[in-house]
């Protein structure tokens, strides 16, 4: 039986997560990155994420199979309680609920530091990570037309948002200052789901 883990992830995760990423660069529109990063600044990216949200890696029998974050939306202040939500799976893993589990994860840990309103960014067409974006509570929100070229086109994005608090927020707490019990019975629950939908 197949065993999965949902952990943080390190720099030292740089290189395994590139080559997940580097073909969504290369033969997608899924992210507008136009050159592949090298592994020493993926592995600076996962750093800078780290020290202020959720870097998760997903495993399954010790072989990453996909990774989800979030990231500041704005720089100005009024934003500090909204964030953008990514993920990547590795080529041929999609379709076993793994990026809505990890997607799930992520939005506990993000609620559990305070944050208040999260954002999804899907270039259109991509109904499949519409669909999971509407199964995690996620509305529409607007669609930016012709706003990204790549491959000598251009694509229209359609943004989602999910609201997880209300009323006058708290300051946000940085992930690393987060209870780490609170944070490791977050990942053990998602994994519990992971590996109940293999049983």
């Amino acid at each position: 039986m197949s065993k999965f883990v949902i952990r943080k992830a390190t720099e030292n995760d740089a290189e395994s997560l590139l080559k997940i990423y580097e073909p969504y660069i290369t033969n997608t529109t899924i992210t507008f990155e136009y050159d592949v990063p090298t592994a020493e600044a993926f592995a600076d990216r996962i750093r800078e994420t780290a020290a202020a949200f959720p870097y998760l890696v997903c495993e399954c029998d010790g072989v990453i199979m996909g990774y989800a974050y979030a990231h500041r939306i704005r720089e100005r202040a009024a934003y500090d309680w909204d964030a953008e939500l990514s993920i990547y799976l590795a080529q041929g893993t999609h379709g076993h609920g793994v990026g809505t589990t990890v997607l799930a994860c992520l939005i506990d840990l993000l609620e559990l530091q305070g944050l208040r309103h999260l954002y999804s960014c899907v270039t259109l067409p991509n109904e499949k990570s519409i669909r999971m974006q509407r199964k995690l509570g996620f509305e529409d929100a607007g669609v930016w037309h012709d706003s990204g070229w790549k491959f000598d086109g251009w694509h229209d994005v359609a943004w989602l948002e999910k609201h997880i608090g209300s009323g006058k927020p708290q300051p946000v707490t940085p992930f690393p200052a987060l209870d780490e019990k609170n944070i490791q019975e977050c990942l053990q629950k998602y994994m519990d789901k992971l590996n109940q939908v293999e049983e």
